[in-house]
């Protein structure tokens, strides 16, 4: 089944920071995603997921939608599953949210976020985005709130 997800991401001046969460099985670092629940958009479901999985709030840059295929673990064993990522630029980040529980959640530059991330599913995709960086980040400038916290830590 078809799922949508988010690449959380921040800027300060020329860096992008993304934020990934451990997955609730094996604690890898992935990116937020689920099911589309029958009455939701996919703009919709990225801000729940969000929220749900990672604690943040934000805008969604509907312009640069990239499906990729990952590899989901399920009872039945291994199973690939077409996800359509979107940029999501965070403008908050709580400190209590539905699965802080089950979830930690990381920063990274981008530089070393193919380090981070477990899946090898996830490479092209922060590759893309990478290549996209551009236009990402004049799109979340010109839908930035004026008065924003920087949520990354300082380089």
């Amino acid at each position: 089944m078809h799922r949508v997800g988010i690449i959380p991401f921040d800027t300060r001046d020329s860096d992008v920071a993304l934020l990934f969460v451990t997955s609730q099985t094996r604690g890898r670092w992935i990116l937020p995603k689920g099911k589309i629940k029958p009455e939701e958009t996919h703009i919709q479901a990225c801000h729940r997921e969000g929220f749900e999985e990672a604690g943040v709030k934000g805008v969604v840059l509907e312009d640069f939608p990239m499906t990729v295929v990952v590899t989901k673990q399920t009872e039945k064993g291994k199973r690939e599953v077409p996800v359509t990522y979107y940029p999501f630029l965070v403008t908050e980040q709580v400190d209590d949210w539905p699965e802080k529980d089950r979830r930690q959640r990381h920063w990274a530059l981008i530089e070393d976020a193919p380090r981070v991330a477990y899946r090898e599913d996830l490479l092209p995709l922060i590759k893309q985005f990478d290549d996209l960086r551009t236009w990402i980040t004049e799109a979340a400038d010109r839908c930035r709130p004026e008065r924003q916290e920087a949520l990354t830590p300082a380089p």
